[in-house]
C-alpha cells in the first residue's frame, strides 16, 4: 500500500520558518518525482515547487522562489521543504505528490499526502 505521510506544519509568525517532511511507504521515491503543492482557505491548488527524481533538478513557483528549498533524502525515502522567510500569504495546506515526471501540473501526480496545516501570522 502506498502512503505519502507529511509532517512539520504548525503556527509560525511572519518572517519565521518552518521544514516540512514527507515520508513515503510502499513507494521507492527514488523512481518518481517529487513535488509540493497547497491550497489556501477559499484558493484553488496551486504549485509550489518540484524536484526529479536524481534531485538534481528543481523548480520553484515565482511566489516562493528564494524562500523555499525543496531536498529529497533517498536513503530515508523522504522529500522536504524548507520554509523561510514565511508570509501570511503563505497560509495554506500543504501537500507532497509523487510522479512519474517533474511537472507544475497537479494531476501529472498519481500519489498525494493527507497535507499538513501551514498558518502564518502577521
Amino acid at each position: 500500500q502506498v502512503q505519502l505521510v507529511e509532517s512539520g506544519g504548525g503556527l509560525v509568525q511572519a518572517g519565521g520558518s518552518l521544514k516540512l517532511s514527507c515520508v513515503a511507504s510502499g513507494l521507492p521515491l527514488s523512481n518518481y518525482a517529487m513535488a509540493w503543492f497547497r491550497q489556501g482557505p477559499g484558493k484553488e491548488r496551486e504549485f509550489v515547487s518540484f524536484v526529479n527524481w536524481s534531485g538534481a533538478s528543481t523548480y520553484y513557483a515565482y511566489s516562493v522562489k528564494g524562500r523555499f528549498t525543496i531536498s529529497r533524502d533517498g536513503a530515508k525515502n523522504t522529500v522536504y521543504l524548507q520554509m523561510n522567510s514565511l508570509k501570511p500569504e503563505d497560509t495554506a495546506v500543504y501537500y507532497c505528490a509523487a510522479g512519474g515526471r517533474p511537472t507544475t501540473r497537479w494531476s501529472s501526480y498519481d500519489y498525494w499526502g493527507q497535507g499538513t496545516q501551514v498558518s502564518v501570522s502577521s
